[in-house]
């Protein structure tokens, strides 16, 4: 019976204007609606698809904000045992690799972990490398763009799809899965779903606890040091076609270096 943890993260809803903060230009969260990531929700269904067919126990994860509770909250409703949420003041613009190394340590706090699922990229941050690094980090096998997981025993095999074609995976558990968006369709939370999720165990865990040091955005690897609001759309360049439509229209590309 695998022992799940899911990774999930709040991000600005894609309808909603995202800017960055005039301070310090990170992402400005209040400035827009915040959300469950849509990929995270396929990777709960996945989750829930292998707890359904082989037993355990799901665990979702977070890292962020007091807000991103109402995330956890869905994951939960969907159908997820349990949550730990790592909320700290400090680890305002933590970096990829800072956010590796918290993630690894929340999920050493979860006893007997056989998977860890995630999706391929977030919507804000679409770095993609999260998976990767928290696999190394933990010392697990990778099994990354997955479009099919199947637990076989102490063993998960996982078909990725490419341009050239599909790849099949096999390794050892524990081990990182990271899904892509054909993985699944995910559920809605039902309302006995969402009335169940509000009883449901979260475990708030802070950087202290979990013993990580130099996080935030002082400690970074990488920051913006200039950030400027997208310039607005030009009026484009009209074409009339008197039988030369075709060559004004190459000759344009042509001046853009387009071809």
């Amino acid at each position: 019976m695998p022992n799940i943890v899911v990774l999930v993260k709040q991000v600005p809803d894609t309808y909603s204007e995202r800017k960055l903060s005039d301070s310090d230009y990170t992402l400005d969260r209040e400035s827009a609606d915040a959300v469950l990531d849509e990929i995270n929700e396929r990777a709960i269904e996945e989750a829930l698809v292998i707890k359904e067919a082989h037993g355990g126990e799901v665990t979702v994860l977070s890292v962020g904000p007091d807000r991103a509770t109402e995330a956890i909250r869905k994951g939960l409703s969907m159908g997820a045992d349990k949550a730990v949420h790592v909320v700290d003041d400090s680890l305002h613009g933590s970096d990829l690799l800072q956010t590796a190394k918290v993630l690894a340590a929340a999920v050493g706090k979860v006893e007997d972990v056989d998977l860890v699922i995630a999706g391929n990229e977030a919507s804000d941050g679409q770095g993609g490398a999260v998976p990767a690094v928290l696999a190394e980090l933990l010392g697990y096998p990778q099994l990354t763009h997955a479009r099919k997981v199947e637990i076989d025993g102490s063993s998960v095999k996982v078909t990725r799809e490419t341009d050239e074609g599909l790849t099949h995976l096999e390794a050892s558990l524990p081990a990182v899965i990271s899904v892509g968006e054909k993985i699944n369709e995910p559920r809605y939370p039902s309302f006995k779903g969402i009335m169940a999720a509000k009883k449901k165990p979260v475990e708030t865990l802070s950087v202290a606890d979990l013993g990580v040091d130099e996080v935030g955005l002082a400690a970074a690897w990488s920051t913006v040091t200039e950030a400027a609001p997208k310039p607005p759309r030009e009026a484009g360049q009209r074409v009339e076609d008197e039988g030369d439509g075709g060559v004004k229209v190459a000759e344009y590309l042509a001046a853009q270096k387009l071809i």
